[in-house]
């Protein structure tokens, strides 16, 4: 069985960080993802609004590095919940859960809309793996050193 999805669109309000009863990070955010496709009389594109969940040091880091307004890529899975509203009626919801986040644009963008073709490259090991994009290593956080190279690596 596989449950993957790749998103990549803009939040729709800053992400929300909380925290469960035990302490664990969990952040909510939404994403407008636009259709590859417009409508069939040639109109517009439709997009779509998906709720977003994000845990642990993946919610802390968007909760961070994200607001409202920038393009982010959202690598997770499909996860259907079913719940009880308060007049006691049965509900569903369909959500992402967040497995990585990554920039989808530069910082110099910010929630402008990026220009096409760009290579967004540069990884962490902040939980799990974040792209940065072309950001100089001071311009992300004091958190973020550069690694040195002395020449002594076997690679």
């Amino acid at each position: 069985m596989l449950n993957h999805i790749v998103l990549m669109g803009r939040l729709t309000r800053d992400p929300e960080l909380r925290r469960t009863q035990s302490g664990i990070a969990v952040t909510s955010f939404s994403l407008a993802v636009d259709r590859d496709f417009g409508s069939r009389d040639g109109g517009e594109k439709q997009t779509d609004f998906i709720d977003i969940v994000a845990w642990r040091s993946t919610a802390e880091f968007v909760a961070k590095y994200f607001t409202k307004g920038r393009m982010a890529v959202v690598s997770g899975r499909l996860q259907i919940r079913d719940w009880t509203d308060r007049d006691g009626g049965k509900r569903r919801s369909a959500e992402v859960v967040a497995d990585n986040v990554y920039f989808g644009d530069s910082k110099r963008d910010g929630a402008a809309p990026a220009a096409g073709g760009q290579s967004y490259g540069g990884q962490s090991s902040y939980g799990s793996q974040q792209s940065y994009g072309n950001y100089d290593a001071p311009a992300i956080s004091a958190d973020f050193a550069e690694a040195e190279d002395d020449g002594e690596l076997p690679f």
